[in-house]
C-alpha cells in the first residue's frame, strides 16, 4: 500500500531540510576552513536537498497549497534546526528561542485554519 501523499510530502521535507542545515550552518564547526571551500561543500549538499524538496512541493502541492507547503517547511526547519544546534553545535536554546518557536508554530496553525 502506497503512502499517503501528505506522508510523502512531510518525509521529504524533512529529509530535505537536514541537508539543508547542515549546508547552511554544518561549516561553522570549521571556522578555519576556507570561505570558497565552505561555499562550494554547502552548494553541494544544497544539491541533495534539491533533490527532495522539489519533488516533495510537486508531489504535495494540490492536496497543500503554496502557503501551506511552505509553513509545513518553515516548521520543520525550525524543528530540524533546533536539534542540529543543540546536538550538532552544542549551542543550549534558550527559553527565548523556545518562545519564539512557539509563536512561529501559533502563526503556522492559523494558515491551516480554512476562511470561512
Amino acid at each position: 500500500m502506497p503512502l499517503p501523499v501528505p506522508l510523502i510530502t512531510i518525509l521529504l521535507l524533512l529529509a530535505s531540510n537536514v541537508f539543508m542545515t547542515f549546508a547552511w550552518y554544518g561549516h561553522l564547526k570549521f571556522k578555519s576552513a576556507p570561505l570558497l571551500v565552505v561555499i562550494l561543500v554547502s552548494w553541494g549538499i544544497a544539491f541533495f536537498e534539491y533533490l527532495l524538496q522539489v519533488p516533495a512541493n510537486r508531489i504535495g502541492h494540490g492536496t497543500f497549497s503554496a502557503a501551506e507547503l511552505k509553513t509545513i517547511q518553515e516548521v520543520i526547519t525550525l524543528t530540524v534546526f533546533a536539534g542540529f544546534s543543540v546536538f550538532y553545535l552544542r549551542e543550549p536554546l534558550g527559553w527565548n528561542h523556545l518562545a519564539g518557536f512557539a509563536l512561529i508554530a501559533g502563526g503556522a496553525f492559523l494558515i491551516f485554519q480554512r476562511a470561512g
